[in-house]
């Protein structure tokens, strides 16, 4: 199957430019042992904030990114290549609930395929990186953006402990669509501690799988089945809101005990108060937060944004707001006629 990775690419040698967009995650579709899929994550593609890295062909790694400099020298290892020096342009916020480790590693492996003239093959590769091991959507949509729901595990697959990188295969895709252009997300970011991530939140996922209900996932998977799907498919972002809302509500029912409720503090707070808003058609938490997020459309934009200002200072709090795109189109790797 040809890798969908890039909207162009080069087969010769030299500095690339690599740049993709953050995600957004509204959930699973089960956290339950009694069902026989595991995880299957919702979420979408998004045209911004985006990460945009330069990387050209090294006999080492050169970064002045921590974060990178993992990245790319297990990049090295997994092409063969000497190394590759990096220049981080563009960064997303770290564990805001954009989606910021997924991207970050996969635009390096790209960036240093790219550079030596390989094929980054990143669904094959991500999970050396230790990426998409339990939700698919940020490898999705670095591979070609959209609408994303994903397969998930076979739940016999499920084990105590966190599988070493490598160990798994990243969920196949099960539904895409392209997002309407005329759609937009809201997003509000609160001034608070970042999300989840590493070993803290494999313990919490960990332990609301091994306590999740049965029924909330029959009740996720209704919504996904009789709204979610058909309203993408039709192009209603009304009804896509209100349901992705739902999808976002009944998780957090999962992770109540492990975030001090259906959703993190300051969130709830948030969530509630863009709820009255008539130009925020759904509003939830993305992953673990506390980015929150509203669904919009072009003619409505402002009135958005006003409403995401409007809430943080309801609940009290500082914060970025924004209203972007989706992103319908995967990684973008173009070379590079400067050097790095």
């Amino acid at each position: 199957m040809p890798d969908p990775t890039a909207t162009r690419r080069d087969d010769a040698p030299g500095t690339v430019t690599v740049e993709s967009g953050a995600r957004l995650h509204f959930g699973f579709v089960n956290l339950s042992l009694a069902h026989e899929r595991l995880y299957g994550a919702v979420g979408v593609g998004l045209d911004a904030p985006r990460v945009r890295l330069r990387v050209a062909p090294a006999d080492a790694v050169e970064t002045d990114h921590h974060a990178v400099r993992d990245y790319a020298e297990r990049a090295c290892d997994l092409l063969g290549v000497d190394g590759a020096r990096v220049a981080v342009e563009a960064a997303l916020p770290r564990h805001m609930g954009l989606g910021s480790g997924t991207q970050l590693a996969l635009a390096t492996l790209a960036g240093v395929a790219g550079a030596h003239g390989r094929d980054p093959r990143v669904r094959e590769r991500a999970p050396a990186l230790g990426r998409g091991g339990r939700s698919g959507v940020g490898v999705a949509t670095f591979e070609g953006g959209g609408f994303v729901l994903d397969a998930g595990h076979p739940t016999g697959r499920f084990t105590a402990d966190r599988p070493a990188d490598g160990d798994w295969r990243v969920p196949a895709v099960a539904a895409r669509h392209r997002v309407p252009d005329d759609w937009r997300f809201l997003l509000v970011v609160p001034d608070a501690d970042p999300g989840r991530d590493g070993d803290d939140e494999d313990s919490a996922i960990r332990r609301a799988v091994e306590d999740a209900d049965p029924a909330v996932a029959d009740r996720v998977a209704g919504t996904i089945q009789r709204r979610l799907l058909p309203a993408v498919a039709e192009g209603s972002a009304e009804r896509f809101g209100a349901a992705v809302e739902e999808v976002g509500r009944l998780n957090g029912a999962w992770f109540a005990d492990e975030q001090g409720g259906v959703y993190r503090p300051p969130v709830g707070d948030v969530v509630a108060e863009l709820k009255r808003s008539p130009a925020v058609y759904g509003a939830g938490q993305s992953s673990w937060g506390p980015t929150v997020y509203g669904v919009t459309n072009a003619g409505r934009a402002g009135d958005a944004r006003d409403a995401g200002e409007d809430a943080l200072a309801a609940a009290g709090v500082d914060g970025d707001v924004q209203v972007v795109e989706p992103r319908n189109r995967g990684a973008e790797i173009r070379a590079d006629r400067h050097n790095a």
